[in-house]
């Protein structure tokens, strides 16, 4: 019969797929530990004190993109101006906002229009105006008032281009950065005989936190169910994922929460595509790409420290609006940048990374379903082995389980970011429940933004609600 037939060389393929991965995770969360007590090994290398007062220290713009934030703008601003860093300035980038984000930001700091020589390196929507504060105490604020550009790209283009300094730190604008942010991940610019392009550090989930005028008071455990699932997808990503890659130098996944640059490399590899729903992704790809076609070595780095908390999703239905767009941008870059795809040219980045992010990361969502309905039609059609199929599932199951406790139990023996052994054991319960409510709704939103992505259904950056920090630690 030609569907069993069909069946049985998908099953062959799925158990050669799930075997693959599973001894790929285990090399990631070998290497992930190697490097985390490697930097835990030389954190004093060189002393942050020692840099801050160091005469040749980097200058540093952070550029903040704001569309429609009026409920957290003036906080974040603050937050941003209070950094322990000598050499720095706040880029805020008012993207065409139409609430009150440019007005509150106006009263607030004291803001006059100024002259400012702006050069157009990289090309974006109309910049309407630059704004500085006529109070020395927000001599480091500077505000871009510009058109909007439909995404978060074109409004960090324009903070680029009107940054003045050689590092520019990206970051959104519901960020709450911790103090010495920045000369955490300005270090490895510093220290690394490699020219870094670019460097990264682990996120957290600010909703239910304590928040007090954009300052961090205390870091609180998610209540709500879609806050904490996100919180587990977090710790494993930053934490075990991304630590592996950096130790490989394969590094491609900058947070666009939270990322450092070398803004020459940046701005001549073409800065942020203002298409794209995944411009963290796309711009480290292709400054990848201009390294390796100019035959220059490099490196991209990545810090397993918590510098920065965000406000995450809250409800199914904003979640699924920001996986539909993150599922996008990943096909999308993939799409854009598949001359890549086993090219010598670009070394370990065509040979393993993109390999990597086209079978376990776009693949995957679509192996489910598939499987799911070979499943269904082999219920109705034909005998299979349930007790194998059940074998298969639960040492699956068992196996992302424990990769998830251990980066649980690491997090918290490094960091202890949770205030009771209660906090942790609810994590654990979560992540026991994880894979039956909500790993189904990301399997959707990424099928679902492929489906948009073929349909070239045009999708913009977009309000993603946002409570602000007067209300969300309700959630």
């Amino acid at each position: 019969m030609i569907l069993k037939k069909i069946i049985d060389y998908y099953e062959i393929f799925v158990a050669v797929f799930s075997t693959t991965y599973i001894l790929l995770y285990m090399v990631l969360a070998v290497l992930s530990y190697y490097a985390i007590k490697k930097h835990l090994n030389s954190k004093y290398f060189i002393h942050d004190d020692v840099l801050l007062k160091s005469n040749y220290i980097p200058g540093v713009s952070v550029v903040a993109p704001a569309f429609n934030e009026g409920a957290n703008v003036v906080y974040n601003v603050k937050s941003l101006l209070s950094l322990n860093y000598p050499k720095y300035e706040v880029v805020l980038v008012n993207d065409g906002s139409s609430d009150d984000t440019l007005e509150k930001l106006i009263k607030e700091f004291e803001l006059v229009k100024i002259d400012f020589y702006y050069q157009e390196k990289i090309p974006t929507k109309t910049v309407r105006g630059h704004y500085k504060s006529k109070n020395p105490v927000y001599s480091k604020l500077l505000v871009v008032d510009k058109e909007n550009g439909k995404s978060k790209a074109d409004a960090s283009n324009a903070g680029i281009n009107s940054s003045k300094y050689p590092l520019f730190l990206c970051t959104d604008v519901d960020c709450i950065l911790k103090n010495d942010t920045i000369i955490k991940l300005a270090k490895p610019f510093i220290e690394s005989k490699k020219r870094v392009i670019a460097t990264g550090a682990g996120i957290r989930i600010s909703n239910s936190c304590e928040v007090k005028e954009g300052f961090l008071v205390k870091i609180r455990f998610p209540k709500g169910w879609y806050p904490r699932f996100q919180e587990l997808e977090y710790v494993r990503a930053f934490l075990f994922g991304r630590m592996a890659w950096s130790q490989l130098n394969s590094l491609l996944l900058v947070s666009g929460g939270l990322g450092m640059f070398d803004k020459e490399i940046a701005v001549k590899a073409g800065g942020y595509w203002h298409k794209s729903l995944g411009e963290d992704m796309e711009l480290i790809t292709r400054m990848r790409k201009y390294m390796y076609e100019n035959k220059l070595d490099f490196s991209v780095k990545y810090i397993p420290e918590s510098l920065c908390w965000t406000e995450v999703p809250g409800n199914r239905e904003i979640l699924i609006r920001q996986r539909v767009r993150w599922a996008r941008g990943l096909i999308q870059t993939l799409n854009l940048h598949k001359d890549i795809f086993f090219n010598p040219k670009y070394g370990r980045t065509g040979f393993l990374i993109f390999p990597y992010f086209f079978a376990f990361e776009f693949l995957v969502p679509v192996l489910e379903v598939v499987g799911l309905i070979v499943l269904i039609l082999s219920f109705f059609y034909l005998n299979i082995n349930y007790d194998s199929f059940l074998y298969l599932t639960m040492a699956v199951y068992l196996f992302y389980l424990n990769i998830t406790i251990i980066s649980i139990l690491l997090d918290e023996i490094l960091y202890k970011h949770y205030s009771s052994v209660k906090e942790i054991f609810i994590l654990i319960l979560t992540a026991m429940i994880e894979p039956i409510f909500y790993h189904p709704i990301n399997v959707y939103a990424s099928l679902k933004g492929y489906y948009h992505f073929f349909r070239q259904k045009e999708q913009a950056w977009g309000n993603m609600q946002r409570q602000g920090f007067n209300t969300q630690n309700n959630n």
